[in-house]
């Protein structure tokens, strides 16, 4: 049973808010035979077009929508759809409002050929007019969405979800048999297989869209909330780094949170049971998951996701500690998905969140083909020059360029036994020495630990670990958190200008002393 466009909005927006923006369909010249075909999908569809606009209440916030109704010639867009589309866009744009679009469309109307096809184009452009002015554009895939209204306003989503079981793609199953006389194969034109590979966020029914809809404005749109009050502590110092714990004996765990070694930090950071960014995330508010670059990639050892910590808005990207492993670590697609949150929070005006805790890059031909190193190139580049504040998180390991393209923030703060290295210690031993035997001495040498990051200008601010974050993980994590959130709220009440430019002086200024 298909999901008709009023039904869809019934059941995602609050009862009774709906108010049409339409207007009757602009004229267009058509032969009898096609008006006959208009005039019966009106009375079948009960609708003048195949799209309906208008705007209404979520959970009491104004929202704009655009829906396609499938019971008029197949949802197909013609110029007057198309017009309808774009007078929304404009709409919506103007009142600021930000934009919900749910497609259900055979693609273009071929009774109105190459003139409706570029419609596409012009809808694609107000869209986009609409995302550069910082408004949310969310897209909601109904079954079956196809051709090229997949190929344009489908995909433009800042992020885009589907309904169960949809069937979504470019070229129809019919149209590909007629074409080239076989069945196009099984199971890849579904939301499922999609969200699979990494082109949508996810697959849900309506009511779930709504309250991802809910928690995604909120953190796109509510901006911060001022930080909860907390009792002084007198055991925290301003940066991080502590004094010594009153109540705690003063002993050998004591001191290694105040001196550790640099290759006991980089053991302590591989314990499997230490908390990575899952653990940040149990401790946020209105969280909703990403998934993939929207471009048919996915990598599974990073986490992707829109958060509140302490009430500061933000995206969260990291590496995901459960995700890797030595025959599994971080590729080309992992960035280019990093390369996605920075994106979407430098058009929503919302801060940016990187946590880092990498064994390192892949070390693969497929890595090298598709492009491991210029995508690292590319997340420097980015970051350093983004429009939005920016936190980086060093959480355990920081190894070679996998860490270091998630590294040039406004704020870098550290784990205590974070470190940051060109690459493993056994690793720079085995280019220095030809074994791995002098990993320790080299740890030490090349100054990678928490604290000879902090001295040296790379790291602002440490985070305790009493005296390893695995042993209290949600200790940890809850001190971490409230690092990040106070970040957040010292950056955000910043000119973004002078945000960047302060930014380009600290990365200008990095190996020069203070009188250079």
């Amino acid at each position: 049973m298909k999901i008709s466009a009023r039904e869809l909005f019934g059941e995602l927006l609050d009862p009774g808010s709906f108010v049409s923006w339409d207007r009757p369909p602009v004229s267009v010249p058509v032969s009898a035979r096609y008006e006959a075909e208009l005039q019966a999908a009106a009375a079948t569809a009960g609708v003048d077009e195949s799209v309906l606009t208008g705007e209404g209440l979520l959970r009491g916030r104004r929202v704009a929508v655009v829906a396609c109704e499938f019971g008029f010639l197949a949802g197909s867009i013609g110029i007057a759809a198309g017009e309808r589309i774009v007078s929304a866009v404009e709409r919506a744009t103007a009142q600021g409002l930000p934009l919900l679009a749910s497609p259900t469309s055979g693609g273009t109307r071929m009774q109105e050929g190459t003139i409706a096809f570029v419609q596409m184009v012009k809808v694609a452009g107000a869209i986009a007019t609409h995302k550069a002015a910082g408004h949310p554009y969310l897209v909601y895939l109904r079954n079956p969405t196809m051709g090229g209204v997949f190929a344009s306003w489908g995909s433009l989503g800042h992020m885009t979800f589907a309904e169960p079981g949809a069937l979504i793609g470019f070229l129809g199953p019919r149209v590909y048999k007629a074409l080239y006389g076989r069945s196009f194969p099984e199971g890849v034109q579904t939301a499922e297989n999609l969200y699979r590979n990494g082109v949508i966020d996810g697959v849900v029914p309506v009511p779930v869209f709504r309250r991802i809809v809910h928690r995604a404005l909120t953190v796109f749109l509510d901006g911060p909330l001022p930080l909860p009050e907390k009792e002084s502590d007198p055991n925290e110092s301003s940066n991080g780094v502590g004094d010594f714990l009153a109540g705690h004996e003063e002993g050998p765990a004591l001191l290694d949170v105040l001196d550790v070694h640099a290759w006991q930090s980089v053991l302590i950071s591989r314990r499997a049971d230490r908390p990575g960014t899952r653990e940040l995330l149990r401790h946020a508010t209105e969280r909703v998951p990403l998934s993939g670059t929207g471009q048919g990639e996915l990598d599974r050892t990073i986490v992707h996701a829109l958060a509140r910590f302490r009430g500061q808005p933000c995206i969260v990207f990291g590496h995901d500690r459960a995700g890797q492993s030595p025959d599994n670590t971080m590729g080309p697609a992992a960035l280019r998905e990093a390369r996605r949150s920075m994106h979407l929070a430098a058009e929503l005006r919302v801060p940016l969140v990187l946590v880092i805790d990498t064994a390192g890059a892949s070390l693969s031909r497929e890595a090298e083909e598709r492009g491991l190193a210029p995508e690292i190139a590319r997340c420097i580049a980015d970051l350093v020059t983004l429009d939005t504040p920016t936190v980086s998180v060093l959480l355990g390991q920081g190894s070679g360029g996998g860490a270091l393209a998630l590294l040039p923030c406004d704020r870098v703060l550290s784990a205590a036994n974070g470190w940051l290295a060109p690459l493993p210690p056994e690793g720079a031993s085995a280019i220095v020495y030809r074994d791995t035997f002098h990993a320790p001495q080299l740890a030490a040498a090349q100054r990678i630990r928490a604290s000879d990051l902090k001295a040296d200008g790379i790291v602002d601010r440490i985070v305790h670990e009493y005296p390893d974050a695995a042993d209290e993980p949600v200790d940890f994590a809850l001190r971490m958190v409230e690092a990040i959130a106070e970040e957040l709220a010292a950056l955000t009440a910043t000119p973004v200008e002078k945000l960047v430019a302060d930014r380009h002086r600290r990365y200008r200024r990095l190996g020069l002393s203070a009188e250079s």
